[in-house]
């Protein structure tokens, strides 16, 4: 039990150092949780609980920047609540089983966006810029896409961050301060909205996520002291090792034995 501890903490530490840095915390966070045996769809909820605070004061540090453009906060909280409601309960709804077998795959998706997110976005911000005047359709379509962020955010929190710097780059922002900050304001109410789900149906692993959540608060802190002596690229290259890492891993885990029985 003191090792598990031992292991949540220093994942939820390395976490929030990446998370201040570079991002990528939950590939960390989440695979530590299932180490420690916490079933996967109550370690996926529980990891959403653990990263919530983060967002909850990234949120407040950005406040400024956020409230510069309170026209776009009404439609931004709506369809933030509503896909983090239908992301959260599609987790509730799918079997354990199922959702390990997704997992993998959910994990690649993350991974494939840390990698090129930096591309994915400035090629949208070039789209934007050349389609700045957007037609009504187009607007509908940024309001679809926010939702369908919020929903994956909902049902698997790794890589949110990141996707929703795409939606922000494709509906025309370029100031990063401002989209740092309406990322981590999305992120929070995606979070907090499922977290009252995952609460009501007894998902949240109280214990172990605060065990990660108080790592995490730690490692945010050092790496706030660090962040200017921490090289930027080398931590980045980390997140991506470990996150092709882990991956890698759960494919095998996942489908290894299936291939082994191919052969």
């Amino acid at each position: 039990m003191t090792f598990e501890l031992l292991v949540l903490f220093i994942a939820g530490f390395l976490g929030g150092i990446l998370n201040s840095v570079a991002g990528g915390g939950s590939f960390i966070t989440f695979p530590a949780l299932l180490f420690a045996g916490v079933p996967p769809i109550i370690a996926n909820a529980t990891n959403t609980f653990a990263s919530s605070a983060g967002y909850i004061s990234g949120t407040f540090a950005f406040r400024k920047e956020i409230m510069a453009h309170k026209t776009e906060l009404l439609k931004i909280t709506i369809l933030s609540l509503i896909g983090g409601i239908a992301g959260a309960w599609l987790l509730l709804q799918t079997p354990e089983a199922v959702f390990m077998e997704a997992v993998p795959w959910l994990l690649l998706f993350a991974t494939l966006l840390f990698i090129f997110g930096g591309q994915l976005n400035s090629s949208l911000k070039k789209l934007a810029t050349i389609h700045r005047h957007a037609s009504s359709m187009g607007t509908l379509l940024l309001a679809l896409l926010l939702l369908g962020v919020a929903i994956y955010g909902g049902f698997f929190n790794a890589g949110l961050g990141i996707i929703t710097l795409s939606y922000l780059a494709l509906a025309g922002y370029s100031d990063i301060n401002v989209m740092n900050g309406l990322k981590l304001l999305v992120s929070s109410l995606v979070s907090l909205i499922a977290i009252i789900l995952f609460m009501i149906d007894g998902a949240i692993d109280w214990y172990s996520g605060t065990i990660v959540l108080l790592g995490s608060l730690a490692g945010g802190y050092v790496a706030a002291i660090l962040s200017k002596k921490l090289p930027q690229q080398a931590v980045r290259l980390f997140v991506i090792f470990a996150s092709i890492a882990i991956t890698a891993y759960f494919f095998y885990d996942t489908y290894g034995s299936a291939f082994a029985g191919l052969n």
